[in-house]
């Protein structure tokens, strides 16, 4: 009887509900703490649960309230995530993205290796690349860089020409006519090197994007020596078109790549690689490699330039030297 009474008492006692996770996406971060947007377009500040952060920026996420911030407590499944990593670390751009826009400019002149860098980057997590090759009014340098990008355009990159003005006064109106069709209702990721015009860019589509950034830096109390080093903006007032702005970088390492995967991820090279005679083929030095054959032709069409199959060398031996 006892044990029947203990158990009625049992069940009498006060159900304690589950704390209630609620959803949204990481827009900006820096070191553990990041900003997380709700559906209603509300932003607050969560931590993250343990002592090292999960999360990057695009990052769909559950978070738990508690006082006037919250504690994320799941990062959903990402579709993809876009990252490098050299010998030291690894450098999370950003996740769920739909494409990849590199911003490069007719003058300074661009470090192919780079560009091919971040193309190799995208393909390896099958994300969408748009190559911007910004200055187009300066006419000789961009002429000059518009035929490097030939051999890109042969491989089905899509190459977009811009003129971004740094200056409000020399803005035209069809300045972006090019681009935004290709950003309508996708979340993009702004590459670009020094010089390029990716803040011109920003700004261009974002005007207060400076605004919002220094809002998100004093919230989390980065100061002003150190901003946040990825934001995610809109575009438009509907949240359906985004841009994620991204720190600039001297070096893109690809230590994650492995070197004989490296074939699949360029398109040129991928093209012959199955002519070759052995499947196992580096593309180095194999009697009857297809790729060998057709760089040895030189640039034309649907074949392998020798710079590109420079690049690709190096880049092997590279990736291969890192694994020893």
């Amino acid at each position: 009887m006892r044990s029947a009474g203990r158990r009625a008492a049992a069940n009498l006692r006060p159900v304690v509900a589950a704390p209630q996770l609620e959803p949204g996406i990481v827009v900006a971060g820096h070191g553990r703490h990041v900003w997380v947007e709700t559906p209603d377009g509300r932003r607050l500040i969560c931590h993250p649960r343990g002592k090292k952060s999960q999360t990057v920026v695009g990052d769909q996420v559950l978070w738990q309230a508690t006082q006037d911030e919250g504690t994320i407590e799941k990062v959903l499944p990402r579709r993809n995530l876009f990252y490098r990593q050299d010998e030291i670390r690894t450098k999370s751009f950003a996740a769920n993205l739909d494409q990849v826009l590199i911003l490069i400019a007719a003058e300074p002149e661009f470090s192919e290796s780079q560009l091919c860098r971040a193309l190799i980057a995208a393909e390896a997590e099958k994300i969408r690349p748009i190559i911007a090759l910004n200055k187009s009014d300066l006419a000789e340098p961009f002429a000059r860089a518009w035929e490097r990008m030939g051999v890109y355009r042969d491989m089905g990159y899509q190459v977009v020409p811009l003129a971004l003005k740094p200056k409000a006064e020399d803005i035209s109106a069809t300045e972006l006519d090019a681009l935004m069709p290709l950003m309508q209702d996708k979340t993009t990721l702004v590459l670009g090197p020094s010089g390029s015009g990716k803040s011109t860019l920003i700004n261009r589509l974002i005007p207060n994007a400076r605004v919002l950034t220094n809002e998100i830096s004093t919230a989390l109390n980065s100061g002003k020596h150190t901003t946040t080093s990825t934001n995610l903006y809109w575009v438009d007032t509907a949240r359906t078109t985004a841009v994620i702005d991204s720190p600039g970088f001297q070096e893109f390492g690809l230590n994650h790549i492995e070197p004989m995967h490296l074939a699949s991820l360029m398109p040129d090279i991928k093209a012959h690689a199955q002519e070759c005679k052995f499947y196992n083929c580096s593309h180095l030095h194999e009697p009857g490699c297809g790729v060998i054959l057709k760089a040895k032709e030189g640039t034309v069409s649907h074949g392998i330039s020798a710079n590109r199959y420079k690049i690709y060398s190096d880049l092997f031996a590279e990736l291969s030297q890192s694994r020893y």
